[in-house]
């Protein structure tokens, strides 16, 4: 919708510097950044707090006059980052806002660009739109796509499952997290038009958790529509669990905040509805911490397979058809577990997290699995099989499936400075996020960097970001880059020089076909 002459003609509204757009919910007026059109902390859905804790996402609550977007909403609720280093944006469970940038030429009213829109990670626990300050800005000065990202509920607000403890009173719902990702892009259908995108030609990327987003939202019903393709890097597609899986966590965690709380009296759901976020945050904790031991292989903060708004595994959806058949590019890093360290310690990598998987596995491929992993014992080796399990035989997997309906190309990152072999990560989980986002001067890329492969590092971002704009703006790759078969499997090998292998570590996959055959 176009803004009203009378909006324009208020002292207060647009300017060259302030431009202002109308949404569903009212007039927005953000800011120029050098060359780029900026509106942030639009809000995509109703504040979910109070009796919508818990709720599935409500339409936007209109506002009078013109509101203010030139600065970035909350965070969902989150536990601090330990590393001192670390960004901390003020968080608040009222965080259903996005991000818009968009080139500064022309009219927005006139251009009908692609749209990029960016899932951030975190293991569902912690992370915002705010990582990575200057994110999706290389991409819009280019002048050829809008970009957006989002924020959306983590950790107990979002993917716990307390659906068993509803009352007739009071409502819990499951997949919060997913639900608001499908309103987010429902948002951007309806209003990316104001600021020069177009709603028929949306590209869905993220990574790590909000590569699982992605791959989730090709396997979720009312996705259907919102998006033309997709980009999922480094996504566990295996992490979506069933409903009792997710109930035995969720009566673990309601045991923990009982604890925490001295609340042993209150009816869950009461308990549930009024808890201090602290408390909430601190019991979910808990539950992270524990579950990696308890049940290898597993992560209590998915999303669950309900029979509803995800009615089944996104692998299985693959396998049958019926993901959504839009075209695909998914990839893993060279080595992802290799950062899993310390708090974040959550693959199977550890000697027991490994024995129970292979307890699990059938008898007659052990073999096959160990000559495919030698030295499994060592910190390396179990790193690797840690990192292959969740992230890169999964998306190997879905790659292979959705190669039967639609197009796939596969790539996997190996580019690393040298700091990085030095201490043993190399091109770990990640990594290529600084790349791409053109993220080089930070502290941590300019310490990375510190013993060289600044350079070439640099150079794999500006490739990798050709390639991605090429995708979402043409919907197909550069001709350098071959279409990912079940028979010839071709995989852009991203490092100093790109290269173009077929099947890379294939003798791993095939043992790990064998090893989780029901992946």
């Amino acid at each position: 919708m176009a803004i009203t002459q009378a909006a324009l003609d208020h002292p207060s509204a647009a300017s060259p510097g302030r431009p202002v757009v109308r949404v569903k919910g009212g007039l927005l007026r953000g800011a120029r950044e050098g060359g780029v059109l900026a509106w942030r902390g639009i809000p995509y859905a109703a504040p979910p707090v109070g009796p919508l804790r818990f709720r599935a996402p409500q339409p936007v609550q209109e506002w009078d006059g013109i509101r203010d977007c030139s600065r970035f909403g909350p965070a969902a609720c989150q536990l601090p980052r330990r590393r001192a280093t670390a960004f901390r944006p003020a968080s608040s469970e009222d965080c259903l806002t996005l991000n818009v940038l968009a080139p500064a030429v022309g009219r927005r009213t006139k251009l009908s660009l692609p749209v990029m829109v960016f899932i951030h990670g975190g293991g569902y626990s912690v992370g915002s739109s705010q990582d990575f300050p200057g994110q999706g800005e290389a991409f819009v000065r280019t002048g050829r796509v809008i970009y957006v990202n989002f924020n959306y509920r983590l950790g107990t607000l979002g993917y716990l499952d307390f659906s068993r403890y509803s009352t007739p009173q009071r409502t819990f719902e499951r997949n919060l997290g997913l639900r608001d990702q499908v309103a987010a892009l429902e948002w951007v259908r309806d209003n990316i038009r104001s600021f020069g995108g177009n709603p028929n030609n949306v590209t869905v990327f993220g990574e790590s958790a909000g590569g699982n987003a992605a791959i989730t939202l090709m396997a979720t019903p009312s996705a259907d529509g919102l998006f033309s393709r997709v980009i999922a890097q480094s996504p566990p597609p295996g992490a979506a669990y069933s409903p009792e899986l997710a109930a035995s966590w969720a009566a673990e965690f309601l045991f923990e905040l009982r604890r925490l709380t001295a609340d042993t009296e209150s009816e869950p759901a009461d308990l549930l509805a009024h808890a201090d976020v602290a408390h909430l945050l601190a019991a979910a904790l808990t539950i992270q911490t524990r579950t990696p031991d308890a049940r290898p292989g597993t992560f209590p903060l998915a999303p669950v397979v309900d029979g509803d708004f995800l009615p089944e595994r996104p692998v299985d959806a693959f396998r049958h058809g019926r993901a959504h058949r839009v075209p695909l590019i998914i990839g893993t890093n060279d080595r992802e577990g290799s950062a899993f360290r310390g708090r974040v310690d959550i693959l199977p990598t550890s000697t027991p997290r490994i024995q129970a998987l292979f307890a699990s596995a059938p008898a007659d491929v052990h073999k096959a699995m160990r000559q495919a992993y030698p030295g499994l014992h060592t910190k390396r080796t179990s790193s690797d099989f840690g990192g292959d399990f969740a992230f890169w035989f999964p998306s190997v997997t879905v790659g292979s499936l959705h190669s039967r309906v639609a197009p796939v190309h596969f790539y996997r990152f190996d580019l690393a400075p040298r700091l990085m072999h030095v201490i043993g990560l190399d091109a770990t989980h990640g990594i290529e996020l600084f790349a791409l986002f053109n993220h080089v001067d930070t502290a941590f890329a300019r310490t990375a960097t510190s013993l060289g492969g600044r350079r070439v590092f640099i150079g794999a971002g500006e490739r990798m970001r050709r390639h991605w704009l090429h995708f979402a703006c043409t919907g197909v790759v550069d001709s350098s880059w071959p279409a990912y078969t079940e028979t010839d499997r071709q995989t852009l090998i991203i490092d100093e020089v790109d290269r173009v292998e077929s099947d890379p570590r294939g003798r791993r996959r095939e043992a790990w076909q064998q090893f989780l055959p029901d992946l």
